[in-house]
């Protein structure tokens, strides 16, 4: 089994937060908010003329009731393995923010290219949620091209 990042982390959801907040503004976001709704978090901050929305969506409840290898949590044990997933899941959406605008301002790749599916449209959806629907569809529907088609026979 693959290790998880930051299973281990003891670093607060409110510090990542914050981390995340510090992040973006200093990489240029004028505004920025987060908030807890409806079983996720959602952090959106306006950067290079663009609405950007992150959902971090929280773990069911159940889903701390068993180990990895499938034994029961009781109690406060199950309390703290969701709320050791909850710290993990907001590590890992600073390194991912972090890592995006760092790309950008390295010019490794563009703010475009890295924030795409993010993008809140005027409609309130983000990109990513009206391009996902048709990229099942055309998964699902075609065939799959080889990585490589110069190469395939």
């Amino acid at each position: 089994m693959v290790s998880r990042y930051a299973s281990n982390t003891q670093v607060p959801q409110d510090r990542s937060e914050a981390e995340i907040k510090r992040l973006v503004l200093r990489y240029g976001a004028d505004e920025y908010i987060a908030g807890q709704a409806a079983g996720q978090a959602i952090v959106v901050f306006h950067i290079n003329n663009r609405r950007v929305r992150f959902e971090l969506p929280f773990p069911k409840a159940d889903e701390a009731q068993r180990t990895p290898s499938g034994r029961m949590r009781r109690g406060d044990a199950a309390v703290m393995a969701y709320e050791q997933e909850i710290r993990r899941r907001w590590r890992s959406l600073a390194l991912v923010i972090k890592a995006k605008l760092e790309a950008v301002a390295t010019g490794v790749t563009t703010f475009e290219q890295e924030f795409l599916a993010h993008i809140v449209m005027p409609d309130g959806k983000t990109v990513g949620q009206h391009v996902a629907p048709s990229i099942e569809a055309a998964y699902a529907g075609g065939k799959v091209r080889a990585l490589l088609p110069e190469f395939a026979s």
